[in-house]
């Protein structure tokens, strides 16, 4: 039998090609670059991490860890922390939900989908919360709804102001109607601290759907959104197959949402702090632009 090795040509080589030169070529490490979702164009992530993680290029605004948020917006070294030692458990012993939880508190460090704490904004006193798209994508379990009550309780024991800052799936389906209550409990709470005179601000990022939309998210007295977020009840796949139709373009968006009355204001990352500075300062009865 002959030997088909024989016949095989060697493959061409280059003049001066040496094979250990490719072998020791640096890699180049993921985390150097990031891609955006929308345009695809790949940024240094340190350049995007300096423009607030919104792309150069479209506008997108990439989603931004909660903690992070915050300790963006508040001064700095005033942002204290409240509930950060509570977690959900597994009530229905859904399967997998354990090891969900637990996957989504390796990979943000979080304890829950929700970060809460009082700080300081400008030297203004304010309690704020928001919610971490990365831990089970923001979804609202007993925990979720505990913390964001827990914010308006104390506010409204202190006369704080409110500054919340939303992105959800919606309700945790892993927990049932535990998780469905949520909408009622936070709702009241949201209702006394209202009942107080108090300010409450949202702030809805991409996305904010489910309860979380149809409760505390769409309360507040002022709501704002970060451009391109969508927002609604159910997702638009959702409503074309129930009603058999094609949605308008950019249906659910911040703008649409803006244009049809549901939102006070699109108000970019990069404008976001002072425009909830003027807000306070107004509240408060100060300039939006003097001393407080």
């Amino acid at each position: 039998m002959l030997n088909k090795m024989n016949f095989k040509k060697n493959r061409n080589q280059l003049e001066g090609y040496n094979q250990a030169l490719e072998t020791s070529a640096p890699s180049v490490p993921d985390a150097l670059f990031t891609k955006c979702p929308e345009c695809g164009r790949t940024t240094l992530t340190a350049e995007l991490a300096e423009n607030e993680l919104v792309c150069p290029k479209c506008g997108y605004h990439i989603r931004i860890p909660a903690r992070s948020r915050l300790l963006a917006l508040c001064d700095e070294g005033t942002f204290q922390e409240w509930d950060a030692g509570l977690f959900s458990k597994d009530p229905l012993s859904f399967p997998g939900y354990a090891a969900k939880v637990k996957g989504s508190r390796l990979k943000t460090r979080e304890n829950s989908a929700v970060v809460t704490g009082e700080g300081k904004l400008a030297g203004m006193d304010c309690a704020f919360f928001a919610m971490e798209g990365q831990f089970m994508m923001g979804s609202m379990g007993s925990v979720v709804g505990e913390k964001v009550t827990r914010v308006f309780e104390r506010a409204a024991e202190r006369g704080l102001p409110v500054i919340g800052f939303t992105v959800s799936g919606g309700a945790r389906m892993q927990e049932g109607i535990l998780s469905l209550m949520q909408m009622a409990k936070t709702s009241g709470a949201v209702k006394r601290h209202s009942d107080a005179g108090l300010l409450y601000v949202t702030v809805l990022t991409n996305p904010t759907t489910g309860g979380v939309t149809a409760s505390f998210a769409m309360e507040g007295d002022i709501i704002l959104a970060e451009p391109g977020a969508l927002v609604g009840f159910a997702g638009p796949r959702v409503i074309e197959q129930t009603m058999r139709q094609k949605l308008p373009k950019g249906f659910q968006s911040a703008e649409f949402l803006m244009e049809k009355g549901f939102l006070d204001g699109v108000v970019p990352r990069s404008e976001m702090k002072e425009t909830l500075t003027t807000i306070l300062r107004l509240h408060k009865g100060g300039s939006s632009y003097g001393s407080v």
